[in-house]
């Protein structure tokens, strides 16, 4: 059985949740292959707001497996704390959640070094959401990391390492003037917890074989987006893992030949938290008016999202970079109701007209944005079932999308509610209720 991916086609905050919550329906397992706490993905359901950080958001259908691929970079703390607020909404994932023993543990000098760097950079600040991300996944790539597999040793055995990699911390908090850790107090903590932990940690490359071999329909659910990639993306203002579809192959141990369905997230129009440049940008009252009718503010920071219109020159070149077989549109009723809606068609360096994304940040921070305005619609003209049923204007701006990237949008969020999508792909089913 051929495994879906989910990847974000813009900065991030696409909207995923939602529609990997929308495809579980037709899916038995979600892996979570990149990224950690710095993370915030949203559903909303008939049960309320679910926000999840670490946890796949497929979890909320009690027949889906959820995993937590060995790409990840996992707060076990923070973890356990969302695991706690989902149990105590009725949400039972015993028997059905694994950890890969693979993956990296964000420690608690992580963080700290997290915004001491951050701070260190002072003007040119990455935007950081101060988690500990970048630390933990260089770390891993200076392979000075701790897996999750410590939590499967004993309670001993694992104070000891953990005591033994805090005073290694301590020294590199101490080059940067940072306060140091009791070693004795972290090692503890990790103790404590090791039983509530290791109860959900296992050697996820066999069990995800497992169930390939079983026929389990399998769903990969990234995180962050493709402009933030840490090879493909605004470097340095960028997210430490890979989100792209590469990402996804080596954060779960699938091979390239198990992915049968790539699908693009897309937002009507683009955010943006952190630092960086991002040609389309809307300054003024029109990036603020785009910001509360969106309610752009993060899940896990509520920092407020930098918003422009939709930038077909980067859309293309994550269409490029991830080979979309489909696209999921949403928020197309953030800039319902709006007179004139504005597509970014080419970028404006030194005096030329370029169509294509530049590798070089500088290049990109020069680059302004050539625009392009289509008439908008009512509000109201969206809530419908049907493409069909969408006003004109509607169906122009998507079809006009589809025609720029070349990929089918197969699905329109008009909402943020499980039944507020309009399916386009006659492939898929729904029970909207």
């Amino acid at each position: 059985m051929s495994a879906t991916v989910i990847v974000g086609g813009q900065w991030g905050d696409e909207g995923k949740a939602k529609v990997v919550d929308f495809l579980m329906h037709d899916h038995d397992v979600v892996i979570r292959f990149q990224g950690g706490a710095n993370a915030g993905h949203t559903v909303v359901t008939d049960a309320g707001r679910f926000a999840f950080h670490q946890i796949p958001s497929g979890v909320l259908y009690a027949s889906v497996t959820g995993i937590l691929g060995n790409g990840m970079v996992i707060e076990p703390f923070a973890l356990l704390d969302e695991l706690k607020e989902l149990t105590s909404r009725g949400i039972d994932v015993g028997g059905r959640m694994f950890i890969s023993s693979a993956a990296q543990i964000v420690m608690p000098y992580h963080r700290i070094l997290d915004n001491l760097m951050e701070a260190d950079l002072k003007g040119q600040s990455i935007g950081s959401t101060g988690k500990g991300i970048g630390p933990a996944y260089g770390d891993k790539h200076m392979r000075s990391g701790l897996r999750m597999g410590v939590f499967l040793l004993d309670k001993e055995e694992l104070y000891d390492i953990v005591k033994a990699k805090v005073e290694a911390g301590n020294r590199l908090l101490g080059l940067l003037g940072g306060p140091p850790l009791s070693s004795e107090k972290v090692a503890s903590d990790f103790a404590r917890i090791r039983d509530l932990v290791s109860r959900f940690v296992v050697d996820t490359q066999e069990l995800v074989h497992t169930m390939k071999a079983q026929g389990k329909r399998i769903l990969l659910e990234g995180a962050q987006g493709t402009l933030l990639d840490i090879d493909h993306g605004t470097y340095p203002f960028v997210t430490s893992s890979s989100c792209t579809i590469g990402g996804a192959l080596t954060g779960t141990g699938l091979a390239a030949r198990d992915i049968g369905r790539v699908i693009g997230i897309f937002k009507s129009y683009v955010t943006r938290v952190g630092n960086g440049p991002m040609p389309s940008e809307l300054a003024g009252a029109e990036g603020v008016e785009l910001r509360e009718r969106g309610k752009e503010y993060g899940t896990t920071t509520g920092r407020p999202r930098r918003c422009g219109w939709f930038d077909l020159v980067a859309g293309r070149y994550s269409v490029r970079l991830n080979g979309y077989d489909e696209i999921a549109l949403t928020k197309l009723d953030v800039i319902s109701g709006l007179r004139g809606i504005k597509l970014c068609t080419a970028y404006e360096l030194n005096g030329k007209r370029i169509v294509s994304f530049p590798q070089s940040l500088s290049d990109l921070a020069k680059c302004r944005p050539v625009f392009e305005e289509m008439p908008g619609w009512s509000a109201g003209e969206i809530r419908v079932d049907q493409f069909s049923e969408f006003p004109v204007r509607a169906r122009r701006f998507i079809e006009r999308l589809e025609s720029e990237l070349g990929v089918p949008v197969s699905f329109i969020s008009t909402g943020p509610a499980r039944e507020e999508t309009v399916i386009r792909n006659a492939a898929y089913s729904f029970d909207r209720k």
